[in-house]
């Protein structure tokens, strides 16, 4: 769960009942356990809608595959990079012609 170990939880639980004080402490346990409960509900809720929706297709989905930290820049730009130009989806880029003369734009302001 995130990294914590239980060593950690308990350390987290003794600074807390210090900061929030004895009185407050079942409170703010309370509060936290209702918010915990409201998350782990509405992620179940969305995870039911989408196997809902997604009907059969739910359990062949490769939820790995999907995952977007799998994917590298560098390697996506360096192949669409090197994809063939001609396809005709691509567009063509016309041939440099030498009487083809391209004037700067100059500003009259100083």
């Amino acid at each position: 769960m995130f990294g914590l170990s239980f060593d950690k939880l308990i350390i987290i639980g003794v600074i807390a009942a210090l900061i929030i004080g004895p009185e407050k402490l079942p409170g703010y346990a309370e509060m936290l356990a209702h918010w915990v409960r409201r998350i782990r509900d509405a992620t179940n809720g969305a995870k039911a809608r989408l196997k809902e929706e997604l009907g059969e297709d739910f359990d062949d989905v490769d939820w790995k595959k999907l995952n977007p930290r799998q994917y590298d820049p560098r390697q996506i730009i360096r192949s669409a990079l090197l994809e063939d130009s001609t396809s005709p989806t691509a567009p063509q880029r016309p041939e440099s012609d030498p009487s083809v003369h391209v004037k700067p734009i100059v500003s009259d302001v100083p």
